[in-house]
């Protein structure tokens, strides 16, 4: 009979993402997510809310990432959505275990929402490296572009915000069940925990340690380009279309130190293509500014999704190659073994993009700016990475037309906002067809461009050097948490049932 109040509970805390996460975005209800499904496991052995949690991350990961179906079908999302709900059911199942074994009682209660909090941004850390490098995407923290934990990016990165949001969350369901219990000194502690845990944000300076050590005029151009995976057009158009848009948005006398074109802007290669090359070179020549755009590049039997950076009067100085291609969409691991599964679908991707090796460092006598590349910037170690090599603005140039008006880009352009706040410098999410915008280093909205336009963002920006706590101690982060979740299952497995 519990079921029928312990289905619905777990249910509705699982799909208030599809409200939490952008577009729609209401963050606060994120904060009740991982409270809810606690609430109801509790009491439940590990199996029994292991199923549950199962149950709860399908719900959990289809209602947001809805988009991932709208050109390959239901079959990838739901591969993908199962493949995540076996950590998330295995995080629940945990939490579950771990109340039922330590039999939390006055500080212990403390105690085990430390240790919720900390199982739940494991999994999350889990599901977003293992296997093929992870989903990155669908973490809690990534609520928060426009909420109130954001500045907990600055200390420690996403990581940091989710393992915020799920102790208060906990704290606020052991507060419900003391409730309950009619003990208001546990209440008020559990209360007052929580509050100093959802104030530090509003309470604690942010900006120190980087500063500016200069300004850029930058151009970011989106084209308006259909540039899908499966859009049949001319080849040259794509290339054609950020040219049409760069000579028609920005003014003929304007002095810019940097155009910014999107992933994929060139369709035409212009390191072996004389028409694309001879294209790049009038327009840089025009606005006597340095281009970076990304194009499909070939070494040997090797094919990159590139980045390249040419110069006027020089040509091509220097390239980027993703680090991170997109398993099942950019490359197949393991083809043999998936073709055999799904052939039609696996056949899509006949020739997978090789990992890039190189850094995606752009220097001039003037900047240093960082490049990464669409997916990319949901991995905490690339944009970390940027700003510890010396980036003092960071470009995420992406190609989001596979995804149309769906929630994605809004998802993305989200991340983007945080990794501002986290780096210290401001990050442009360049888009072929939106949404592209600019984010200011505390994360404010500098620029946006409207969607399906051909348009132009015109802005001087800050270079910044030196290092937030994020970029600093951020990776050492997870792997604290990871030793207190560890050390939380030692605790249990030595109680006595």
């Amino acid at each position: 009979m519990q079921l029928l109040w312990r289905i619905p509970l777990a249910v509705l805390g699982s799909a208030l993402a599809l409200f939490a996460f952008p577009t729609e975005g209401v963050w606060i209800l994120a904060l009740f997510i991982p409270g809810l499904i606690f609430l109801a496991t509790r009491g439940m052995g590990f199996w029994a809310a292991s199923a549950l949690g199962f149950i709860s991350g399908q719900i959990y990961y289809i209602t947001h990432i809805e988009w991932l179906a709208l050109y390959l079908g239901p079959v990838p999302l739901i591969a993908l959505s199962t493949l995540m709900s076996i950590y998330f059911a295995f995080g629940v199942g945990l939490t579950a275990w771990l109340y039922k074994r330590l039999k939390p009682k006055g500080l212990g209660l403390l105690g085990f929402a430390l240790a919720a909090a900390s199982v739940w941004t494991l999994r999350e850390w889990l599901g977003s490296n293992f296997p093929y490098g992870g989903f990155p995407w669908s973490r809690l923290g990534m609520t928060q572009a426009d909420g109130w934990f954001a500045k907990y990016a600055w200390w420690g990165g996403i990581s940091l915000i989710t393992f915020a949001m799920a102790l208060i969350s906990v704290l606020l369901a052991l507060v419900v069940i003391e409730l309950r219990r009619r003990k208001p000194e546990k209440i008020v502690a559990l209360s007052a925990v929580a509050a100093v845990t959802a104030l530090i944000p509003a309470l604690t300076p942010i900006g120190w340690g980087t500063e500016q050590v200069g300004e850029i005029r930058i151009a970011a151009v989106q084209g308006n380009a259909l540039a899908g995976l499966f859009a049949n057009h001319d080849r040259g158009t794509i290339l054609q279309n950020h040219l049409d848009a760069s000579y028609a948005n920005i003014p003929d006398d304007e002095k810019l130190d940097l155009i910014v074109w999107p992933e994929n802007a060139s369709d035409l290669s212009p390191l072996v293509s004389p028409q694309a090359r001879a294209e790049i070179e009038t327009l840089v020549a025009q606005y006597d500014a340095p281009i970076t755009f990304g194009t499909i590049t070939a070494s040997g039997e090797d094919v990159y999704n590139s980045t390249i950076f040419w110069e006027p009067g020089v040509g091509p100085t220097d390239y980027y190659d993703k680090k991170r291609p997109v398993p099942f969409a950019e490359y197949v691991p393991d083809r043999p073994f998936w073709r055999s599964l799904a052939p039609e679908l696996i056949d899509l991707v006949p020739r997978g993009y090789s990992f890039g090796t190189r850094d995606g460092i752009f220097a001039t006598d003037k900047f240093v700016v960082g490049s990464l590349i669409c997916f990319e910037i949901a991995a905490d170690d690339i944009p970390r990475g940027l700003a510890r090599e010396g980036a003092q603005l960071i470009l995420s140039q992406t190609n989001n037309a596979d995804f149309g008006y769906s929630d994605e880009t809004f998802q993305q352009a989200a991340i983007a906002r945080l990794r501002a706040i986290e780096t210290g410098r401001a990050v442009v999410n360049i888009s072929t067809v939106g949404l592209s915008a600019i984010y200011l280093p505390d994360g404010s909205v500098l620029d946006e461009l409207t969607w399906y336009t051909a348009d132009a963002m015109i802005q001087n920006l800050p270079l910044i050097q030196g290092s937030t706590p994020a970029t600093s101690f951020g990776l050492w982060f997870d792997a604290v948490n990871a030793l207190l979740a560890a050390g939380f299952v030692g605790l249990g497995l030595r109680r006595k049932k």
